[in-house]
């Protein structure tokens, strides 16, 4: 079957091409410019097109599978609908492979990539040989076992093509509030979403918003909770390398899992022992500015909830240390819409982290996801000066580089924080 991926260099959509790649399947697909992702793709023998053109499309072509952000008039989408080729989002495609698995999905608006890379490398250590495919790099494996470890993502929803044998969720608030109409409505689709589960429901108990979804008397799965309040907490914290109470939490979830699936407690734990975390989820370095060794942090964080739980573990990391934070919001829409939960998030970050000095940049504009209405209304230095405080500035991305290695202090701990490209500026950092 010859498979075309439409925005093949996405996080989630690569992961399924490669696996629809070493099932035996010609796959090719284009993406709207070249990435690390795209290069590792070309390495398995993918064929990629850098650009979107109708030519791409041809009627040997068995299936299209194209990422959610690609936009209704993408060239060659309209050009797969006109020839009749069958068409799959993304999470529909994932959807299909997932018929022929024991499924572990995880979902919730925090803290997938990490639980799901836990279940995944506790699956591996107890010989289960699992396929998975999560949102991170590498976060992709074709297994010749029964489990299939998935991240099911919130965006549109798209989690509802799911029906899960065992769903993990680790909490629920308010994100997508361009999709979303309120948390109301979040809470509905998730109530949904818990009745298409097949066996059980591994739950943060610590969420009010998780609990009540799980409320319905009418599910079929069986619900099992976990909480930072559990005696487990403290052996977890003993042997986990990766630092804050967000990943205690996420080491609970897949602790669970574990247990369900009948793996030992000294299997699992030893897994979570050895767990040294995913792309760009506190992932730490040591780089040399100006003849200096610094500490770097880099992290995904783009949501107000996941700056709090990063700074609190770069505080359990580097106690005593002086810091600086450098911030890119992620996408206008998420900006304006949690506008007042980022300035509070942000705000704190001084007197309760001890954060020595908060830089915003540009916002990264997600090409295909946003309102251009929006654009005009929000922007870094509106949420610079909503802070109000000197020691929060605003440099345009052009000017990071320059100005961190003329003023970063040699003992200062440098955290770069965003979903968007701003992980580039560590590599900028070392030239």
């Amino acid at each position: 079957m010859i498979i075309h991926f439409i925005g093949i260099g996405g996080i989630g959509v690569s992961g399924i091409a490669s696996i629809y790649k070493q099932k035996g399947h010609q796959v090719q697909g284009s993406d709207a410019e070249e990435s690390e992702i795209t290069t590792q793709l070309k390495e398995q023998g993918i064929l990629l097109f850098i650009g979107h053109d109708e030519g791409h499309i041809n009627p040997n072509i068995n299936l299209v599978v194209y990422s959610e952000a690609v936009p209704d008039d993408n060239p060659e989408l309209k050009k797969a609908r006109a020839l009749g080729i069958k068409c799959l989002s993304g999470a529909e495609a994932l959807a299909e492979l997932s018929r022929d698995y024991f499924t572990i999905a995880v979902s919730g608006m925090h803290g997938k990539s990490t639980t799901s890379s836990m279940i995944a490398q506790i699956l591996v250590k107890a010989g289960l040989d699992p396929t998975f495919v999560i949102g991170t790099k590498p976060g992709w494996r074709l297994g010749q076992g029964k489990y299939l470890v998935i991240e099911a993502d919130d965006y549109k929803a798209k989690f509802l093509h799911y029906k899960p044998n065992i769903l993990v969720l680790t909490n629920i608030e308010e994100e997508h509030m361009d999709f979303f109409s309120d948390l109301g409505h979040i809470l509905e689709v998730f109530r949904q979403y818990a009745g298409q589960v097949k066996d059980y429901i591994v739950a943060n108990r610590d969420d009010n918003h998780v609990v009540s979804v799980l409320e319905d008397k009418q599910l079929k799965a069986k619900s099992v909770f976990y909480s930072l309040k559990d005696h487990e907490v403290g052996d977890l914290k003993k042997i986990l390398q990766v630092p804050g109470r967000h990943n205690v939490s996420n080491a609970l979830a897949a602790l669970n899992v574990a247990r369900i699936l009948k793996i030992s407690d000294e299997v699992a734990l030893g897994a979570l022992s050895e767990y040294k975390g995913v792309w760009r989820r506190f992932e730490c370095k040591k780089i040399v500015i100006n003849g200096v060794e610094h500490e770097i942090v880099s992290d995904y964080a783009h949501h107000p909830t996941e700056i709090t739980a990063t700074l609190q573990a770069v505080r359990e990391r580097f106690p005593g240390r002086e810091v600086w934070l450098v911030f890119q919001p992620h996408q206008y829409q998420r900006t304006f819409y949690l506008f007042d939960d980022f300035t509070k998030a942000l705000s704190e970050v001084r007197d309760g982290f001890g954060i020595n000095k908060l830089i915003i940049t540009d916002i990264y504009d997600v090409a295909g996801r946003e309102d251009e209405t929006i654009k005009d209304r929000i922007n870094s230095q509106k949420l610079v000066a909503n802070i109000g405080q000197n020691w929060a500035i605003y440099l345009p991305k052009d000017q990071l580089k320059g100005y961190l290695m003329e003023n970063l202090p040699k003992d200062a701990v440098l955290i770069i924080m965003g979903a968007g490209d701003i992980y580039k500026l560590v590599d900028e950092l070392s030239i």
